[in-house]
């Protein structure tokens, strides 16, 4: 087959998919599939007399790729695009993906995860692997997800969602549980989450996170054991326990090699696992996604389960979750991407 990897994008998680996309286009060449990766936003900048020389040279953007402690500086990747234009895609890349059987998303965060770029490639005819742009758009979105979860009867810490515009004096003063968890609604890799201890510190912690997104979720603080559950066709994949050596999980925890155990299939009573693997199940349903995902958990004081998020674009790096649980599922990382590919097509 012919294949188009996007990986990059303008997110803060840019770096991760970097590292998603060249381990993907990796695999899928080892399988036999004529693989492009190429970056939405930069687009393939020199002049272009053939894409089908492309799927040839297998032309890949992304040597060299690895993930740096901190998230990149987005406003310093933008500046270094020879298109300067205020499009999204780059030259080229809608082109390239017309060329393919199937454009494998490897992005996370931003217009790669929020639905924009799902819904430009539907509306081209162009097939892609994943959750449609509804699913994508609802999940994205921590307050949405955390409104359909609410209204689906699944089991997730109590919240409230703050909003820039509606920001005046004493509107802060309304929440009033902590320790609390501070959100921007739309970021991915925990960027901009922090753990707020007091009220002295939460005015602070609210300012920054409105830096990163103009919608903010408030959760409660849940002590407790963190767990990951993949989804693959709509159904869970084996657990997977995750526990940061310092601190919580962290961008830097995240991605770091080394800094983080993960423990998969998690050391879980069976009966525990069969509930959050069907929780996880039901959460994916809900939230209207296909083909693929991971749902995140606490598992707190006496064993009560709290759902977190969904992720619709699971990071397929080395050190990532969803491909530990499919090769504990018997699925190596190879097959995983045909097969991601092959539920994709069905869709």
């Amino acid at each position: 087959m012919k294949i188009v990897v996007l990986a990059g994008g303008i997110s803060s998680e840019r770096d991760v998919s970097i590292l998603s996309g060249s381990r993907v286009a990796a695999a899928l060449r080892a399988k036999g599939h004529k693989v492009v990766t190429i970056d939405p936003f930069m687009g393939y900048e020199q002049p272009l007399d053939s894409v089908e020389k492309l799927f040839e040279e297998n032309y890949d953007f992304t040597s060299n790729a690895k993930i740096k402690k901190k998230a990149p500086n987005i406003a310093a990747v933008k500046k270094s695009r020879k298109n300067k234009s205020n499009e999204y895609f780059g030259d080229h890349v809608i082109d390239i993906c017309r060329a393919a059987d199937i454009t494998f998303l490897g992005l996370h965060g931003g217009e790669g995860e929020d639905g924009s770029v799902q819904a430009a490639l539907a509306l081209y005819g162009i097939k892609y692997t994943g959750s449609d742009m509804l699913g994508a758009a609802i999940a994205m979105h921590k307050g949405v997800t955390k409104g359909v979860f609410l209204n689906s009867n699944v089991p997730t810490p109590k919240s409230r969602l703050f909003k820039r515009n509606y920001l005046h004096e004493g509107y802060l003063e309304s929440w009033t549980t902590f320790p609390c968890v501070v959100k921007p609604c739309s970021a991915g890799s925990s960027v901009g989450v922090q753990i707020v201890p007091d009220r002295d510190s939460f005015v602070a912690a609210m300012a920054a996170a409105f830096g990163y997104d103009d919608d903010v979720l408030v959760e409660e603080y849940i002590s407790g054991r963190e767990f990951s559950v993949g989804i693959l066709g709509g159904k869970a994949l084996p657990v997977i326990e995750i526990i940061p050596k310092n601190g919580w999980y962290d961008y830097e925890n995240k991605y770091q090699a080394g800094a983080t155990e993960e423990v998969c299939p998690a050391k879980l009573d069976k009966r525990i696992a069969k509930r959050m693997q069907l929780e996880a199940e039901h959460a994916f349903e809900v939230l209207r996604l296909k083909v693929y995902g991971r749902v995140d958990f606490l598992l707190g004081r006496n064993n009560k389960l709290y759902c977190l998020e969904a992720n619709t674009l699971p990071g397929m790096t080395p050190m990532s979750l969803l491909p530990q649980e499919a090769k504990a599922a018997g699925i190596g990382y190879p097959e995983l991407c045909e097969k991601i590919i092959e539920l994709s097509l069905k869709k």
